[in-house]
């Protein structure tokens, strides 16, 4: 383990989905294709649909579009410590 963290996840509607995934691809500076270039800081995409785990606002329940948004330090911190292929468990 490399630590623990809060997290928002998808909102009614669009509910991130579980299962088992691999990091597709990393960006430091990342942006959503979908949602008007909203920023995605320390983004690393797991699905070809553009999901991915990334730094973004925590409300304190889940508020994303189907991503699952990380506070600012951990997403830095976890995102050195994965590659392309990583495996990703989103459970539930």
């Amino acid at each position: 383990m490399v630590g623990v963290s809060t997290i928002s996840s998808g909102k009614k509607g669009k509910e991130t989905q579980l299962g088992l995934w691999a990091v597709r691809t990393k960006k430091v500076k990342g942006f959503s294709r979908k949602y008007d270039n909203a920023p995605m800081p320390y983004m690393q995409m797991y699905d070809e649909k553009g999901l991915a785990f990334h730094a973004g606002k925590n409300p304190g329940y889940p508020a994303s579009h189907g991503c699952v948004r990380l506070p600012l330090k951990f997403a830095q911190t976890l995102y050195p410590m994965t590659k392309i292929g990583t495996k990703v468990i989103i459970e539930g």
